[in-house]
């Protein structure tokens, strides 16, 4: 059982990593048709996880705003900051005229699921626009260095983590997460950066690719803990079963959803 699951996992990267450097690469309606899936997917997946402890998030109108957030971070019909108070102040009112369990819960957990894994999505077409617009290559290259390292990262974490990982990382959230697993994870996403660096992203200078390296091998590992900890409250193993052998959308894709707004972040008001 357990090699035919791990057949499946290998299986579906093979088939689904092509697509993802193609979309990171090429951009336009297929790279925003990306983000779009994770954003709507992931925002259902964090829905129906909440359900499980009696808070009910308006689902359809998430999963409006949600859409409209996306596009509207793509085509910036208006400002963000004005998206945000808009949506805020439609949720309470949708509240207002429905009658179902604690509204101040379901207030909550809809702006919640709207905010995390919803708006840190869109974050990833503002990292490919940063170096020009939504056609240029660099954006498209950093994009796919991410993905690589995220995918050293998690792949380092468990394979050394498994062999000689001895001291628990976080019992109360993951039992059989370690440290040894975490500080592979983060010892080979900086090497990873470092090489992409040399061949992908040479436009970055070395320092600020050395601190996206550690961004993202430290608040990617979290990223992850934290899905881990709703999953744990909720009492579900993944977010779904949507992908064969892998969970769900926000199982793969929760590490790049809380590392990319803090890769933007560097990049705007820090990066040279």
């Amino acid at each position: 059982m357990e090699l035919s699951n791990r057949f499946i996992r290998i299986l579906v990267a093979v088939i689904a990593i092509p697509f993802l450097i193609f979309a990171s690469y090429y951009g336009r309606w297929v790279f925003l048709t990306f983000v779009m899936i994770i954003a709507l997917f992931a925002f259902s997946e964090f829905s129906k996880m909440v359900e499980k402890k009696g808070i009910y998030v308006a689902k359809l109108l998430g999963l409006l705003i949600v859409h409209t957030l996306v596009l509207n971070t793509y085509f910036k019909f208006v400002e963000l900051e004005t998206y945000i108070l808009a949506s805020v102040i439609i949720v309470i009112l949708f509240e207002l005229f429905r009658n179902n369990g604690s509204a101040i819960q379901n207030i909550g957990a809809t702006l919640l699921a709207i905010f995390y894994p919803g708006l840190l999505t869109t974050t990833l077409i503002q990292i490919r626009e940063f170096y020009g617009n939504f056609f240029y290559e660099q954006g498209g290259f950093l994009i796919i260095s991410i993905f690589v390292t995220l995918w050293v990262i998690d792949s380092a974490a468990y394979f050394i983590g498994t062999a000689i990982g001895k001291h628990r990382l976080f019992v109360r959230v993951s039992p059989k997460k370690s440290w040894e697993g975490a500080i592979a994870g983060f010892v080979f996403g900086i090497l990873s950066i470092i090489v992409l660096r040399e061949y992908l992203i040479t436009f970055l200078s070395i320092k600020d690719s050395l601190i996206i390296g550690v961004i993202i091998g430290i608040f990617g590992q979290i990223g992850d803990l934290a899905e881990s900890l709703m999953k744990r409250d909720a009492g579900v193993k993944d977010s779904s079963n949507i992908i064969p052998g892998h969970g769900g959308i926000f199982d793969r894709f929760d590490s790049l959803i809380f590392a990319s707004p803090l890769v933007l972040i560097y990049l705007k008001y820090f990066a040279n």
